[in-house]
């Protein structure tokens, strides 16, 4: 062998696992740490365990978490976007209209659901609403994913 271009042996290099068991070997290096030996290695004992040193499971899982927090989110959001006690400001119906509900005591949807079951006429009897608001109205709270009932003066007689 060339003299000066190798590194120095060490015959009794210690080999220390993060699992406590430790032996010697041959190797360039005094002291060698791993993280896995054949006493601790799920492959050797036939123990059910993840062996992630890199953190790339526990990553997964956070994502995974974040995930369904978000769809969580999403889904509160829509139910509160069609809540019967929503606001009728929040359906942006013009200074006319909320102004004739508001005399009337209509403050959320809930109330005009409940009107719209018997139909249109208890509507349009309030004072300051037409037909025009009326219209404007079902559009709103069609466009936010309401379902309105059906108008008892449009059925079929049977």
């Amino acid at each position: 062998m060339k003299e000066g271009i190798h590194p120095t042996y060490f015959p009794d290099t210690t080999v220390v696992c993060a699992c406590g068991n430790s032996w010697t070997t041959g190797s360039t290096v005094e002291m060698i740490h791993t993280d896995v030996c054949s006493k601790c290695h799920p492959f050797y004992t036939g123990e059910q365990r993840i062996v992630d040193t890199e953190g790339q499971v526990d990553r997964f899982y956070k994502r995974l978490q974040a995930r369904e927090d978000y769809l969580l989110e999403q889904e509160a959001r829509e139910s509160a976007r069609i809540s019967p006690e929503l606001p009728i400001s929040e359906l942006e119906l013009g200074t006319r209209p909320e102004t004739a509900l508001a005399k009337a005591g209509i403050e959320i949807v809930g109330q005009v659901l409940e009107l719209m079951t018997e139909g249109d006429k208890p509507l349009l009897a309030i004072d300051g609403f037409g037909r025009k608001s009326l219209a404007i109205l079902k559009r709103s709270m069609r466009r936010r994913g309401f379902e309105l009932p059906e108008d008892v003066s449009e059925q079929p007689a049977t």
